[in-house]
């Protein structure tokens, strides 16, 4: 990123312990790595999340695809190439006429998960984390060891600023976004009965035509020179589909019964819009999970939703050929008369917008917010493209087969899930049969094909000791009696050559 001085700092924590599955309820058969980021920059995170590495809050975790109970494949779906479906239209006209004339529906729709966008997070914050000792309030500067590995670069003395001061999160300039209106509006007299259908809005058409061929008959009998235009417009322009923004972007009608805000807060305790909604929203986080998730309430504490919705890893960047908004951790919230009854959290990366969470008010479990709010989430990517071209994906978590209230994550077309030997990304299309057949799927095709970033030389590691940054083949001659190799080349295997190249391992 143009500008940044700060770096990852990461303690990895292994996967062999198994716990328990939130989707088969297998108490033993969830297998994952995982790892704690003090800190970390959003390329770092995009390049994992590419090799299937996901946060909950700052603990980063990957599963053990070919062990765990429901392998979890990380999935995208193309933005710009988005076209909603009829059921995604469906969603969104149900909240226009529920913002429009007041009608809630009742009951839970059908095929609508109760759960939010993204998955339940994986483990918890395990008890190994020794986040509070990293209190280096100075890294000197690189060790001479690093010159007998003329690879690295890159690493400089700034990386004393990456290093945080016990858990305190880095806080950078507070971000903030104009509200953004929903504006949908229900089918006007005279237009049809679904004006939103290419075919109703067809035969509309075909009646003007119609109606312009009498005309022009008429005059051609009275022996007057025919100028009218056989239709108003090309047919191209006729039957072109309604694309996402049409849907959300109509204007509702004055008398409307509600008004719908979306607001986009980075997540910060410096920003005045946070900190001024942030009792509203763990009052509704903690409703959310109560209601749905049938959570005790020790479970979804104000220091439960710190840890997991607010305390991230990620620092906020800007970058000139980055989004207005820049980069990090946000919280887009939906207020509904003056009051928020929705909050989707999610971190703005280089090439991707991705979904972490969602919770909302219980009270409105009918209106199918899960899908709405990534309906959402998928316009805002497109808008954030516009600013930034790289920006064009919008990430939904884990595609979980096995479990089938997590299907509906492929309903947004087109997406690839990635393959979790190669970490190249396939069509879902090409995927879902061999998932039909086994949990476990390689999806690349090509028997050759390998990781092209995998580890090559875990000496080239880097690895964070004593407040000094040093490849892992000098830290390694320092500690001769050490046996955490093998824990180290896991690490760097699964992060990848480049990340452990970036990426501080810190070695107590």
């Amino acid at each position: 990123m143009a500008g940044n001085k700060s770096y990852t700092i990461v303690e990895y924590f292994g996967g062999d312990d198994g716990y328990r599955c939130g989707y088969c309820k297998n108490e033993k058969g969830n297998f994952s790595h995982g790892m704690w980021s003090h800190t970390m920059t959003v390329q770092d995170y995009q390049d994992l999340i590419d090799r299937g590495w996901r946060r909950s809050g700052k603990y980063v975790y990957k599963p053990i695809m070919n062990k765990t109970c429901c392998p979890q494949y990380t999935i995208r779906c193309h933005a710009v190439k988005f076209q909603p479906s009829k059921s995604h239209k469906k969603i969104l006209k149900k909240m226009s006429k529920f913002i429009s004339k007041g009608e809630l529906p009742t009951g839970q729709d059908d095929g609508e998960p109760m759960d939010s966008v993204c998955e339940e997070a994986g483990p918890r914050e395990p008890s190994k984390v020794s986040h509070a000792e990293v209190k280096c309030p100075v890294v000197t500067d690189i060790q001479k060891e690093v010159a007998e590995c003329p690879a690295i670069t890159g690493v400089q003395k700034e990386v004393a600023d990456a290093v945080p001061t016990g858990s305190e999160m880095p806080r950078n300039d507070p971000v903030s976004v104009p509200d953004g209106r929903t504006t949908a509006t229900p089918p006007k007299p005279g237009m049809g009965a679904d004006p939103s259908r290419p075919p109703c809005r067809k035969a509309k058409d075909l009646r003007k035509e119609r109606r312009i061929q009498k005309e022009q008959m008429r005059q051609h009998a009275d022996g007057v020179s025919s100028i009218v235009s056989p239709t108003p417009s090309t047919p191209t322009q006729t039957n072109q589909p309604k694309n996402l923004e049409d849907f959300i972007n109509e204007s509702l009608p004055d008398n409307s019964s509600h008004c719908l805000e979306v607001r986009l807060v980075p997540v910060s305790f410096e920003d005045p819009q946070f900190t001024a909604s942030y009792e509203q929203s763990v009052a509704l986080y903690t409703r959310y999970q109560m209601a749905i998730h049938g959570d005790d309430p020790s479970e979804c504490s104000e220091s439960e939703f710190r840890r997991f919705l607010c305390d991230s890893p990620l620092e906020a960047e800007y970058s000139p050929d980055g989004p207005e908004v820049g980069y990090g951790s946000f919280h887009q919230q939906y207020w509904l008369d003056g009051r928020i009854v929705a909050v989707g959290v999610i971190d703005i990366l280089p090439t991707c917008v991705s979904s972490v969470y969602l919770y909302y008010h219980p009270e409105f479990a009918s209106m199918s917010l899960g899908s709405y709010s990534a309906l959402r989430e998928i316009a805002f990517t497109r808008h954030l493209q516009k600013q930034s071209p790289k920006l064009s994906y919008y990430y939904l978590g884990f595609y979980i087969h096995s479990c089938p209230k997590m299907r509906y994550k492929g309903q947004y077309r087109p997406s690839d899930l990635l393959c979790p030997e190669t970490y190249v990304w396939v069509p879902i299309e090409r995927c879902l049969p061999q998932l039909e057949n086994s949990r476990y799927a390689r999806f690349n095709q090509d028997p050759d094909a390998g990781d092209a970033r995998a580890l090559k030389d875990v000496g080239r590691a880097l690895v964070l000791y004593r407040r000094a940054v040093m490849p892992y083949a000098a830290y390694s001659r320092k500690r001769k009696s050490s046996s955490d190799e093998t824990e180290v080349q896991q690490y760097a295997g699964l992060v990848g050559q480049d990340c452990a190249e970036r990426i501080l391992l810190y070695r107590a």
